[in-house]
Parts: structure tokens; C-alpha cells; sequence
């Protein structure tokens, strides 16, 4: 088995209110485990490290505790909550900065293109375009 897609949308958000943060949690997750697919970084550059960067989190220690401790969502927030330095204000600005990123010309050309999908300018934030490759690779997953 190649390892799992993970399909939980970067715009998601738990009850912290915290876009991509329920992706994270379950990438590293999968990845302790055994679990994620090749292809994708348990903790990316990307939006994996915006989320740590922009609550205060420690990359090391994250990842530590996710692994270490296996704990479900909720568990994680409380993690989150006791050992991040944010508040609502830098919420607000992570979740605008991640809703607000777009990819690049030549990597929306080729998510787009994998998918079948004209590349005519309506989609070009980072969460649906990779929202439609995660959904291309998980239906190629199973073949």
C-alpha cells in the first residue's frame, strides 16, 4: 500500500477556528503511523509551516507530541492552546494569509491539467487547487 491521501481540506477549520490545522494534525498523524502516502510531507514549507509559524508553535515539539501522544483532534487543540502564543487577531491573519494564497502559474497549470480542468483564471487559491489534487490522487490511489 502506497499510504493514505489526506483529503481534509486546508480550508478547514476546527473549533479554535484554525484553517489547515486539522490537516496538519492529521498528515503528521498518518505519517507517525506509517500511514501517509509518499507523496506528501508530513510538515511541509507550505501551509504546515505557516500554521506553526503563525500560532507560536514549535516545529520539533509538534511534531513530537503528535507522535509521542497519538491524540485526537480535540486533544491536539488543547495542545495547541497551552503551548502556542496566539489570539484571535493572528488567527484571523493566518487564516486570511492561507485563504488568500495562490500557487504559481506552472504548479496550477499542472494541477489543473491532471485533472482535466481549462485553465481560464476562475481558480487560482492554493486550498482548491489543492483540494482537486488531493481528489485526483486519491482516485488514482484506487485505481
Amino acid at each position: 500500500m502506497a499510504g493514505m491521501i489526506p483529503t481534509i481540506s486546508s480550508g478547514v477549520a476546527g473549533p479554535l477556528g484554525v484553517l489547515h490545522l486539522p490537516r496538519f494534525w492529521s498528515k503528521v498523524l498518518m505519517d507517525a503511523k506509517g500511514q501517509l502516502h509518499e507523496d506528501y510531507p508530513a510538515c511541509g514549507a507550505g501551509f504546515d509551516q505557516m500554521v506553526l509559524d503563525g500560532l507560536g508553535l514549535d516545529k520539533d515539539a509538534t511534531l513530537t507530541y503528535i507522535s509521542d501522544n497519538s491524540p485526537t483532534y480535540p486533544q491536539f487543540e488543547a495542545w495547541v492552546s497551552e503551548n502556542g502564543s496566539f489570539d484571535d487577531a493572528a488567527v484571523d491573519e493566518l487564516n486570511a494569509a492561507i485563504s488568500g494564497y495562490n500557487h504559481d502559474d506552472d504548479t496550477r497549470g499542472s494541477i489543473l491539467g491532471a485533472s482535466s480542468i481549462e485553465d481560464d483564471g476562475s481558480i487560482l487559491d492554493a486550498v482548491n487547487l489543492n483540494n482537486l489534487d488531493d481528489w485526483y490522487e486519491l482516485h488514482a490511489s484506487l485505481g
